[in-house]
């Protein structure tokens, strides 16, 4: 189970999700979303440190959203399959991922999100 620390993330002034918990120990990285059902009432996990990423030991796909540290985009994946692995992107700081199809918002490298602790 990640903080009970929620965000929201937004580009501009549409939100892309508004009830995001947050992974920031080794524990809680570690584990991410494996051995889930799913995401459950929250909209997003948002891992930090991290700059790649593993679907191993998921049922579900996920929508994953590399961030720098400043919070400018770095690279997106749609419907992340189960068993997959990602590169490492050495300009990513944090990723969220989300569940699959629940990003509605187009996004590309270099677009700026705002992330709000709102707890």
């Amino acid at each position: 189970m990640s903080k009970h620390i929620k965000f929201v993330i937004k580009k501009e002034q549409e939100v892309i999700a508004s009830e995001v918990e947050l992974a920031d120990n080794f524990l809680l990285r570690a584990k991410g979303l494996m051995f889930s059902s799913g995401i459950g009432d929250r909209d997003g996990l948002l891992i930090e440190p991290c700059n790649s990423i593993h679907t191993f030991f998921m049922n579900y796909p996920i929508d994953v959203i590399f961030l720098s540290s400043d919070n400018k985009v770095v690279k997106v994946f749609k419907f992340l399959k189960p068993w997959r692995m990602t590169r490492m992107y050495f300009s990513a700081s944090k990723v969220l991922e989300m569940v699959a199809g629940s990003l509605k918002t187009e996004l590309n490298p270099g677009d700026q999100l705002d992330i709000q602790c709102t707890s």
